[in-house]
């Protein structure tokens, strides 16, 4: 079994405010065999000498749409299959070079595609696919507009497509049983409007409380969990009263539920890149012009969420939730957050909340024995520097996932 020996450099533990010096990381296969400050002996390993740089977990996105490759996601689901596939291929590796090695995908990918990644037929992270989200009628999966009276039942069945439209509770439980047995980890449902889908209202409440906690019982039956798209604390405190785990966005909260989620454990996934990239490009790259007069309904509120949850003790795990062009900004999301938080919160939200989120800790965004061997060398210390996390990957000179060295500068 190939070895993978790292020494002369620091290590980055989440959580912790400096980074450790004289430790050693054998790696076998595809696993963290031993952490040692003493030197490991390992005869056979291929050694990596980090010259000082810093060793850290490979980064956790816990909201990615991976097939979305335009920004209009009406269009998006019109795609042809194949052409939709092929064009998930290069979102995926851009997402791994940027050292994203474990994505939760939250609506669109599924236990295909995260097979194909971990048999290495395709180059990315491994994903955690949700399959289909589900919508209401006129929800946030529904992105037929107005007038348009074409039934959207076929809509969950093309690979371009996010949702798929349910009503009513017995349909719902239908719905999650089959994205489950088709290989879903974990259900998303919308449960507020959104700016992507052009016949809903940002303030609106999605699904009953009698749906939503359906969707929850038969996740909880297969021993998972459902996530909730969220703005307002109307929508947050129905998805939370229902079960759900896991609030995404949730820009448009207030502090009494905030205080709630952080009492009942519930996580927050923000993603206020996303609202940045579509205010900046949205409309040059095809948003639609009633998506396009949202957006601001949910950025401006965008850091105050943040300080909202982080005063009520919310775990935040780190979410990007690009589209097209723009999944290129994905590690922005470091320097908006440290606007409000520091570079140890932001960097744990990408590693250790997020391995939580996907129950596996231990496993994932730690470096730690019997851990997935997913790491990166930065050139440079991020606890510092949370900017040496931006970009392309460039201040990343060595990748890797699974115990695969996927990229490797200090070979040059």
């Amino acid at each position: 079994m190939s070895q993978l020996l790292f020494k002369n450099g620091k290590l980055l533990i989440p959580r912790e405010e400096e980074l450790r010096e004289g430790f050693e990381v054998l790696v076998e296969g595809e696993t963290i065999r031993e952490v040692s400050e003493r030197p490991i002996h390992a005869p056979d390993a291929f050694v990596v000498d980090l010259g000082g740089r810093t060793l850290m977990p490979g980064l956790i996105d816990c909201h990615v749409h991976v097939t979305a490759s335009q920004v209009d996601l009406g269009a998006n689901a019109a795609l042809p299959n194949a052409l939709a596939a092929y064009r998930a291929l290069p979102i995926l590796r851009g997402m791994l070079m940027r050292g994203f090695t474990t994505v939760r995908d939250t609506g669109g990918a599924d236990a295909a595609l995260a097979q194909a990644l971990e048999e290495g037929l395709v180059v990315g992270p491994r994903v955690f696919p949700s399959g289909k989200a589900l919508s209401q009628t006129g929800g946030h999966g529904d992105f037929r507009k107005p007038g348009h009276d074409v039934a959207p039942c076929a809509c969950g069945t093309r690979i371009g497509a996010m949702a798929c439209v349910v009503d009513g509770v017995d349909a719902v439980r239908h719905a999650v049983r089959d994205e489950l047995r088709k290989g879903a980890t974990q259900i998303k449902i919308m449960a507020s409007g959104g700016v992507a889908s052009p016949a809903d209202r940002i303030d609106g409440t999605q699904y009953s409380l009698d749906e939503i906690r359906a969707a929850v019982e038969e996740a909880r039956a297969q021993q998972t969990y459902v996530l909730a798209h969220a703005y307002t604390a109307r929508a947050i405190q129905r998805a939370i009263d229902g079960g759900v785990r896991t609030i995404e966005h949730g820009n448009l909260i207030d502090d009494a539920t905030a205080m709630r989620m952080g009492e009942l454990g519930v996580f927050a996934v923000p993603t206020l890149v996303t609202y940045e990239a579509l205010a900046g490009e949205g409309a040059a790259l095809g948003l639609p012009p009633a998506s396009v007069a949202k957006i601001d309904a949910v950025r401006l509120e965008g850091l105050r969420s943040l300080e909202r949850f982080q005063r009520a003790g919310v775990r935040m795990g780190y979410g990007s939730d690009l589209l097209g062009d723009l999944h290129r900004y994905q590690s922005r999301e470091f320097l908006l957050r440290s606007q409000v938080l520091s570079a140890v919160e932001v960097i744990a939200s990408a590693t250790s909340v997020g391995a939580e989120i996907l129950q596996m800790e231990g496993r994932l965004g730690v470096i730690a024995p019997d851990a997935a061997a997913d790491l990166l060398v930065v050139d440079g210390d991020p606890l510092r520097n949370i900017a040496l996390l931006t970009g392309q990957g460039e201040h990343l000179d060595v990748i890797v996932k699974a115990g695969s060295l996927v990229k490797n500068a200090l070979l040059r």
